[in-house]
């Protein structure tokens, strides 16, 4: 039976389409073999891979020079003493002594609480002292004419004994009662309201007029103490060593509190306190340090910038730095311009370098720019070495003019 034209026509296209993808499938295959295996994850494969153009890099070498050794930490200002200030006797409070916000002295008066009932106390107590101790006088008169007469036989040696006990019982209650005048007396003083140090009183926390009690919790106000103020940071365990190393030659180092976007300096002071064990939850170690200014405010976060001072270390450009899964690394190039993975170990960091306490040789060649085209075992050229000048522009275009005129052949003759 004859087929009709456009049947004939589409077998035509079909077979033309199957044909063309078998032609590159066999391409693909061919160059697939001619290329070697697919190289895996961190094996140099791809566009740049070894078998690939030469990936341009600019690196920097890795120097030994002083640096300005400099640990950075977020840090949370906290005042070496915070006291709620309460009342230690119950009574109406007359009046407040203090506005809010103000700085207070030591021993400041704060408030003051009715005293009328503490000087009855008082008076009540001195009254019972002062008739004990007429009473003791008395017996002690009494048991000398006792002593006189029993030489005589005129009593018996049983009164004289009772009398000595009674004398003995009268000494006792004139502790007892001289406690009582202690207590009272002090409990007087104590409807005045002092301050326990000296600082920044906050709002306060009842006007005069209530009746305030010794067990309540909310007291009348607290104080914070602002100069000197603290702030604690943390710094990690692997900075610990570079830490106690500084901390030895100078027990005072320089430490800096920076605002939280780092572009206002808010106080200077010195480090103070280290704690005695790295916490095992969060691999670091905290750190006190101590500032004589009011700009600091209890609760404030802060960037520390601890100053340990100028060694001698290795170092490289913290840009060459990257952060992956298994820690920090750089791609490093050796002779043959061939990058490898080199993972390491840092310390601190100043002006735009990092300390490296494990890792890295001096004179090794780490990556800068064209970090993101790289593989472990690519092929690079190193367009620029960092600390040496780059080909001025001027320079490159005439050295392109010159291979134009020349058709790469040399100069004409």
């Amino acid at each position: 039976m004859k087929q009709s034209p456009r049947r004939t026509k589409t077998l035509l296209i079909a077979v033309a389409v199957v044909a063309a993808l078998l032609l590159l499938w066999r391409g693909c295959a061919g160059g697939d073999e001619a290329a070697g295996p697919p190289s895996g994850p961190g094996r140099g494969g791809g566009f740049f891979g070894p078998g690939g153009p030469a990936t341009p890099v600019r690196v920097a070498p890795v120097q030994r020079a002083p640096l300005a050794v400099q640990l950075r930490a977020l840090g949370t200002v906290t005042p070496l003493h915070q006291v709620t200030v309460r009342s230690r006797v119950d009574g109406e409070l007359l009046r407040v002594e203090f506005e809010e916000g103000q700085r207070v002295e030591e021993g400041a008066l704060l408030a003051q609480i009715d005293p009328a009932q503490y000087r009855i106390r008082l008076a009540e107590a001195e009254g019972q002292q002062r008739q004990n101790l007429a009473e003791l006088e008395n017996t002690r008169i009494q048991l000398r004419r006792f002593r006189d007469l029993a030489q005589s036989d005129f009593v018996a040696a049983q009164d004289v004994s009772d009398l000595e006990a009674r004398v003995r019982q009268l000494e006792a209650r004139r502790e007892i009662d001289q406690a009582a005048v202690d207590e009272a007396r002090l409990q007087l003083e104590y409807t005045r309201i002092t301050a326990p140090v000296a600082g920044r009183v906050g709002l306060r926390q009842v006007d005069a007029g209530n009746l305030v009690r010794s067990g309540d919790t909310e007291g009348i106000v607290t104080i914070t103490q602002t100069r000197p103020i603290s702030a604690l940071f943390s710094i990690p365990e692997t900075q610990v060593p570079s830490l106690l190393d500084a901390v030895r030659r100078n027990p005072d180092l320089p430490v800096e509190a920076w605002d939280r976007e780092e572009r206002r300096l808010l106080a200077t002071g010195t480090l103070s306190s280290v704690d005695n064990r790295i916490d095992t939850a969060t691999g670091t170690l905290r750190l006190r340090a101590l500032f004589e200014d009011d700009r600091l405010f209890p609760n404030q976060s802060v960037n520390i910038r601890l100053q340990l001072g100028n060694e001698e270390t290795l170092s490289i450009p913290d840009a060459a730095v990257q952060f992956g899964s298994q820690g920090t690394y750089v791609y490093v190039i050796d002779a043959e311009d061939t990058a490898s993975v080199r993972p390491l170990m840092l310390g601190a960091s100043s002006d735009g370098r990092v300390e490296v306490l494990e890792g890295l040789e001096e004179g090794e060649r780490v990556v800068l720019e064209g970090i993101d085209r790289l593989r472990d075992g690519a092929k690079v050229e190193v367009v620029q070495v960092d600390g040496e000048p780059a080909p001025a522009p001027e320079e490159q275009a005439d050295e392109a003019d010159a291979d134009e005129s020349t058709g790469g052949a040399g100069p004409a003759a």
